[in-house]
């Protein structure tokens, strides 16, 4: 039995929270902090220096030796640079421990490292990373010690946003201001501020780390790049929702009590559709929280594996043939005194203000959803979008029988008189209860989902920020928002104008709301009869980060300038291309220095073998000759394929960075890339297991 775990004890402890502030910062630097975390606002250095002293002590206290600004730039995953709280050396040869106001507040890494898409120069160093005071500051306790990592934004010398973290605050800042005009437009004088609340679920990938040093592909690129199925995938659905493993259960066990302490409100975990996939999933948090948390449990998921001897994959498919892995991103609205926006109550068709939210919501993602589909694109996810076990490409709204009824009632006769009720879902059996059943379904096939009181966004990649779709959903809401208030704080009777607004939304963006599946092809056909984009790859995507709209749109609202947003396309297009490049010379590699050379040692034995029997008198060798005349033409065609890569890679390489690059390794490079893979897969189902360079899928997936 493991030791008990009290997690009330535990949880937050090596958090610099608002319990420990309290303790430890006097009344006034207290109060003066808790004013700039609520109302915004900028830190003197007087006051900078009480915190970051009261925050060194804690933290030395925890066991630190060193302190990072801990920001997020464009490379998708967090960066640190580390330095220790010691200062020079005194006459007797002591050091002191140090840190000030100054320390806390502004970081300077090196600027010209992090991808900037253009914003800086080669030889233009100069950066800076702020601390987001938003963001708890927190020790992180591994290999390296004790670590005070100060979560920061990260922005160039000359002002632009070069991280997640930058743009996302901005973004929620806009959505505050517009939430707060619609509230008082409604008569709501109590609340203060608005913010979204997100709750990203975790799925991710556990195989055996012995096994994964045996495969280039997984160590150079996160994924497999060859592979045959074994004879039982997830078709018998008995990994989902099954008994956890006792040695996933043992990691579980320490993730848990890691985030825990930092934090992270770890809440479910079970094992999902694959095998040796599974999901791990927080209570909601601050938008800017949330971000900086799902990045900790990443962190920690890699981490601790290691520890049991395991390596954990984030890629988005990381096996063809089985479910690849997203993180569904939890979003909703909610007041500073705990109104939720979007909680329709139990009679939705009266809930004015609920129903204009939820019109100006499917006017945003319909009027923006090739941006929406932008923000969940990478590489990874061009294998799973549309793949069926993902929602598909196009994005549409599910709301369910509950709230489509009162939009059809709305659109239909001007009037919503009545909102479907849940009733009881009887069981037949006498011992169990009547329950009480939810007015809606819930549909899985859908990329943007109502859930009783939130939005769903399914289509988010496993591995990446979920600062991209949240500054995507925060802008274009909070532009909904705007334009609503513009047209009610100019109507002379408000209940006619909200009246006729809601009507108007819902009838000019009706398009944008499917119920059904959405795998299906005929909804492939009705989307494109409708006139709904379809993008199946992040290079068809990029373009909508510039297109007039967006531009437009982000720097209305402070979120992006249209330099940041060029510079986000051309990072875009660059890690697309990087990534495609490293994954065609992995496969090279491999198929060069294993793969061909362990076929060409079978065909030997095949050979050796039909001249042994043929030695021995015997001329019946049909088997081993039917073997080898079938694996020397797999052998010809893998050649032959390898060549085409190599040319295409090569040509690729070439080219200039930039669109035209990004989209020949999309439609030449990958193309290659699957052609090699046909008769290597088909080579591993022929030759001897003892003989084959690299664990099979079996090996990885079923022995964990």
């Amino acid at each position: 039995m493991g030791e008990y775990v009290n997690v009330a004890e535990i949880f937050g402890e090596n958090v610099f929270n608002d319990t420990v502030m309290q303790e430890r910062l006097p009344k006034k630097v207290y109060q003066k902090l808790k004013d700039i975390i609520e109302e915004g606002g900028d830190l003197d250095l007087a006051t900078a220096d009480v915190i970051a002293h009261e925050m060194k002590e804690w933290a030395i206290e925890k066991g630190a030796t060193h302190y990072t600004h801990w920001f997020q730039p464009l490379t998708g995953v967090t960066a640190e640079k580390h330095d220790a709280f010691i200062t020079a050396p005194l006459p007797s040869g002591k050091v002191l421990m140090s840190f000030s106001g100054k320390e806390l507040i502004k970081g300077e890494p090196d600027a010209s490292s992090f991808p900037s898409g253009g914003l800086r120069a080669t030889f233009e160093a100069r950066g800076y990373t702020a601390w987001d005071c938003t963001s708890p500051a927190f020790v992180r306790q591994d290999a390296a010690g004790a670590t005070l990592c100060i979560p920061t934004a990260f922005c160039s010398y000359t002002g632009e946003a070069l991280d997640q973290k930058t743009p996302l605050l901005r973004s929620m800042e806009a959505i505050d201001k517009q939430s707060m005009r619609l509230l008082r437009l409604f008569g709501n004088t109590s609340s203060k501020k608005v913010t979204p609340s997100v709750g990203p679920e975790q799925e991710y990938f556990l195989v055996d780390a012995e096994k994964f040093l045996q495969r280039k592909d997984l160590i150079y690129s996160g994924r497999t790049l060859f592979g045959a199925m074994p004879p039982k995938g997830q078709e018998m659905d008995d990994h989902y929702f099954g008994t956890i493993r006792q040695r996933i259960a043992s990691f579980m066990k320490d993730v848990n009590i890691e985030l825990w302490k930092l934090g992270v409100s770890a809440k479910t975990q079970h094992n999902e559709v694959a095998p040796a996939q599974h999901e791990l999933a927080p209570i909601y948090a601050e938008a800017n929280v949330a971000v900086d948390h799902n990045h900790i449990v990443m962190q920690t998921l890699k981490r601790v594996a290691c520890q049991h001897g395991m390596k954990c994959l984030l890629h988005e498919k990381p096996f063809a043939g089985v479910n690849g892995s997203g993180k569904h991103n939890n979003w909703s609205i909610t007041t500073d005194d705990g109104i939720n926006l979007l909680d329709p109550g139990k009679t939705p068709h009266e809930n004015i203000q609920f129903l204009l939210v939820l019109s100006c919501i499917i006017q945003a993602v319909d009027r923006h959803a090739g941006l929406l589909r932008e923000s969940a694109a990478d590489p990874g996810n061009d294998h799973r979008l549309g793949a069926n076990e993902a929602p598909p490409a196009i994005i549409s709204i599910f709301l369910g029988e509950q709230l489509e009824d009162v939009v059809e009632q709305l659109v239909s006769t001007g009037v919503a008189t009545s909102s479907i009720r849940g009733g009881k879902l009887t069981t037949g059996v006498k011992s169990l209860p009547d329950l009480n059943k939810d007015a809606t379904d819930r549909n899985r096939t859908s990329p943007f989902a109502f859930t009783g009181n939130k939005f769903e966004f399914r289509m988010v990649g496993s591995r990446d920020s979920i600062a991209g779709p949240n500054i995507v959903l925060n802008t274009i809401v909070a532009e909904a928002f705007s334009d609503a208030c513009d047209i009610l704080e100019k109507a002379e009777d408000f209940d006619e104008a909200v009246h006729d607004l809601i009507k108007k939304n819902f009838s000019e963006h009706q398009r944008i709301i499917f119920n059904g599946n959405g795998y299906s092809d005929e909804w492939v056909a009705e989307a494109e009869r409708r006139g709904l984009p379809n993008i199946r790859s992040m290079v068809e995507a990029i373009p909508e980060l510039t297109k007039k709209e967006s531009v437009k749109m982000f720097e209305k609202f402070g979120v992006f300038t249209k330099a940041e947003l060029e510079s986000r396309e051309e990072v875009k297009y660059e890690n697309y291309t990087k990534t495609i490049n490293i994954e065609a010379k992995t496969m090279i590699d491999m198929a060069s220095k294993q793969i061909i050379p362990a076929v060409v040692k079978y065909t030997k034995v095949l050979a050796d073998s039909i001249n042994a029997v043929k030695a021995a008198g015997v001329n019946e060798v049909t088997v081993q000759k039917k073997l080898l005349e079938e694996t020397s033409a797999l052998l010809k065609q893998t050649q032959k394929s390898l060549n085409a890569l190599i040319e295409a890679e090569a040509k690729a390489n070439a080219m200039e960075e930039g669109k035209r690059q990004a989209k020949f390794y999309h439609e030449k490079v990958v193309m290659a890339m699957e052609e090699l893979r046909v008769p290597v897969d088909e080579l591993e189902m022929i030759v001897d297991k003892e003989m084959w360079p690299m664990p099979s899928y079996g090996d990885l997936i079923f022995e964990v």
